[in-house]
């Protein structure tokens, strides 16, 4: 599904260079259930970002499916999110003047799809995540753990090949987290999901095939550890 080659990343912050990833190797597969784990600074919201064609490396190799993708265009880059990835984020992200319908439908609003369609695909997973009772709801009407559930029943929308979720329990309770995980690992094993999870809670990596280790840019031991290939 993904992987990456020498990949390397450096920022410019003032007068300081900041080198986020460092020749970095890795290998995620079809249907793969990944933590990556480290502390602040790690880099581990840097290859996240990489993974899902957010940013583009300096060096190396990018390839998803096996097109390398280091050298697409913005167009090239859009496209791919659009189809291929859902996002997943600590803060929800969500537009606080829509309802949770509105907020799951809206994706397919830049894809030509009709509203009725729209809606009816966005009850299904508005159901499919508890909140079938919610549809009409706007975010600040509902508590942190439905809003994050609506934000992963957007990302589900356009039926990405790979779900990316960075610190998605980072803003909730550990009884509400740990609901979040129980059902982001429900995607991966019952639709074979493949799912991405950066975070620094080590309860969230438990529910992953396989950790990675990551400090100062890199990969800890070289290899990810856990009970998948990833």
């Amino acid at each position: 599904m993904v992987e990456l080659q020498n990949v390397a990343k450096q920022y410019k912050m003032g007068e300081t260079t900041v080198r986020a990833l460092r020749g970095l190797d890795l290998n995620i597969n079809d249907g793969d259930f990944v933590a990556i784990v480290g502390p602040s600074g790690s880099g581990k919201s840097t290859l996240m970002h990489i993974i899902g064609a957010l940013d583009i490396p300096d060096e190396g190799r990018v390839l998803l499916d096996g097109k390398d993708i280091s050298d697409y265009d913005e167009n090239e880059l859009a496209d791919l999110r659009g189809n291929k990835v859902g996002f997943v984020f600590q803060t929800f992200n969500l537009i606080h003047t829509l309802s949770s319908l509105d907020n799951v439908a809206l994706p397919l609003t830049f894809h030509g799809i009709g509203k009725s369609e729209r809606e009816e695909r966005a009850a299904e997973l508005l159901e499919m995540v508890g909140l079938s009772d919610r549809l009409t709801h706007k975010p600040a009407e509902l508590s942190g753990g439905e809003q994050q559930r609506v934000s992963i029943a957007r990302a589900l929308i356009n039926d990405p090949d790979i779900l990316l979720a960075d610190e998605p329990t980072g803003n909730l309770d550990s009884d509400t987290g740990k609901d979040i995980m129980e059902l982001i690992k429900g995607l991966n094993r019952d639709r074979g999901m493949t799912i991405v999870v950066v975070t620094h809670n080590p309860r969230d990596a438990e529910y992953a095939d396989s950790i990675v280790n990551m400090i100062d840019g890199k990969i800890s031991n070289g290899e990810s550890e856990g009970g998948g290939d990833g």
